[in-house]
């Protein structure tokens, strides 16, 4: 299968001699002994911009680029990379990859056994305008220059900090049932922070822009997309800012929340996203990352929430950070239900994780985030459907709570190392009276398990409040992987959830 597309790889990485390695690692793979090999070039190619008051900090470029073998061999993995990309260099990885697994065979207690999935000969491109490398740095440098003066010519602002990440990943996949997939993938995320500093006191106060980590191109920064308003929001900070430094520190004690898509994105990663990762849910990650409280035997039975509660895990999703066409293990982007009614009915998965669950196929979550690591079991886009009956609107739940809180953006979190106990804060704190916002708060947190959380959930916002969130760094796994991840939510109502005073619990 071709898979058509309206922009193609970059020429730079379509001259590689990309089929050429494959047939030699995969050859020289097959005759040494192994029932599966797949090779896997990746091609990493980022920049990060800081400024500081509107001076340049740091430009930072980096191309990371190599080739990598994985094989079974007897039921046993091996892997083994290069960063040279000959074909010679692919026979001697494939032959290092090889022995590592008949090395490691007396060592292996079970059998790897992989799902089937179709082959494919394709090629995909994510879903973006601008590739921000065709870009000068001095234009993005001095975009990130006007948007600080905004904020620098505010009163009351005395910082202004922006940066902008921007990566190009590609990637091509070859194996030995035949197929042949060459991807391209481009993320940003820009990033404005204002700080307010009182001399005298020496007490400081922060707020940023809430313009998630998207896969999208340079249109995103400037506007021009119509994603996100630059001007408006940078142009509201500062009294926001102001409001926030003079606002009443917050009363602990059971609350009624409205929480926004750009808050609650992060209570989803955490709690329902990696909670729903299987390796993690039988125990692979708990020397490192923990395990989880929803375990396989509570399959089709947990209540994880309300029946309101539908969370879908997704490699499709538009624009989605974790989007792709085809996994690291060759398998076609898909979708699938996590929870459903407010039950645990799926797992994230890969193909040697999937026929332990009794499933017939992966649901495409194999990522390795550089040619010299080991492709694991990675997150998709999780996201929260909104309200499927109606468009009900955030200020719609503000006006159902009497005194509560509307929390906006994200910012520090905690929680343990089975996804259960947990406490989060955010960005902006709105008290909420007689179903209207009065002011603002600090020293906010909330603090619940997950169970308990998700299960006071009374009403969803519509699709119109439906945002997607996300996270560009998301660590996992031994030696570390980073990888960048898009969760879509509306607007909730949580009823009685317990507020933290993050000032008292300070012991200040």
């Amino acid at each position: 299968m071709t898979t058509a597309t309206s922009k193609d790889v970059d020429a730079e990485f379509r001259a590689l001699p990309l089929r050429l390695l494959a047939d030699a690692a995969l050859s020289t793979a097959k005759v040494a002994g192994a029932e599966h090999a797949d090779l896997r070039v990746h091609r990493l190619v980022t920049q990060r911009i800081s400024l500081r008051d509107g001076r340049v900090e740091s430009v930072t470029n980096g191309v990371d680029v190599g080739l990598a073998v994985r094989v079974i061999v007897d039921g046993t993995w091996g892997f083994a990379s290069h960063a040279a990309l000959t074909p010679d260099t692919a026979a001697e990885v494939a032959t290092r990859a090889v022995a590592v697994a008949k090395a490691l065979r007396a060592l292996n207690r079970e059998r790897v056994e992989l799902a089937d999935e179709p082959t494919y000969d394709a090629t995909w491109v994510s879903d973006y305008g601008v590739d921000p490398f065709t870009v000068p740095t001095a234009d993005k440098v001095a975009l990130l220059q006007e948007y600080s003066g905004r904020l620098l010519a505010a009163d009351g602002v005395d910082h202004a900090t922006a940066s902008v990440d921007q990566v190009k990943e590609q990637t091509f996949y070859a194996d030995t049932s035949g197929s042949r997939i060459t991807q391209q993938r481009v993320r940003l995320h820009p990033q404005l922070e204002a700080v307010t500093v009182d001399s005298a006191s020496g007490v400081f106060e922060s707020m940023r822009t809430l313009a998630a980590p998207v896969g999208r191109g340079w249109e995103y920064v400037t506007g021009a997309d119509g994603i996100w308003d630059w001007g408006t929001e940078l142009a509201q900070i500062p009294a926001w800012l102001s409001e926030k430094v003079k606002a009443p520190s917050v009363v602990a004690g059971p609350t009624d929340l409205v929480i926004d898509p750009t808050n609650l994105w992060l209570t989803i990663h955490e709690s329902i996203g990696h909670a729903t990762e299987y390796d993690r849910a039988i125990g692979y990650e708990s020397a490192y990352a923990g395990t989880s409280f929803a375990t396989p035997d509570k399959l089709g039975t947990l209540k994880y929430g309300t029946p309101l509660m539908h969370v879908t895990g997704d490699r499709t999703v538009a624009n989605g950070l974790a989007t792709v066409g085809y996994d690291d293990e060759g398998v076609a982007g898909q979708q699938w239900d996590l929870v459903r009614d407010g039950i645990l009915v799926g797992y994230q998965l890969d193909r040697a994780f999937a026929p332990r669950l009794g499933l017939s196929r992966s649901n495409g979550c194999s990522y390795a985030d550089s040619a010299h690591h080991v492709p694991i079991q990675r997150m998709a886009n999780v996201s929260l459907r909104p309200d499927p009956e109606r468009d009900t609107s955030t200020a719609e739940l503000i006006s159902r709570v009497e005194n509560g809180i509307y929390i906006v953006g994200d910012r520090s979190w905690s929680i343990d190392m089975q996804r259960y106990n947990f406490q989060f804060t955010g960005q902006r704190f709105f008290r909420i009276r007689n179903g209207e916002l009065d002011g603002q708060l600090r020293d906010v947190a909330y603090q619940a398990t997950t169970t308990d959380f998700w299960g006071a959930m009374e009403a969803l916002g519509g699709p119109s409040t439906w945002q997607l969130g996300g996270a560009a760094n998301c660590g996992k796994a031994q030696p570390g992987q980073v990888a960048a991840v898009s969760h879509g939510c509306p607007s909730i109502l949580v009823r009685g959830i317990n507020i933290l005073n993050t000032r008292t619990e300070a012991g200040r």
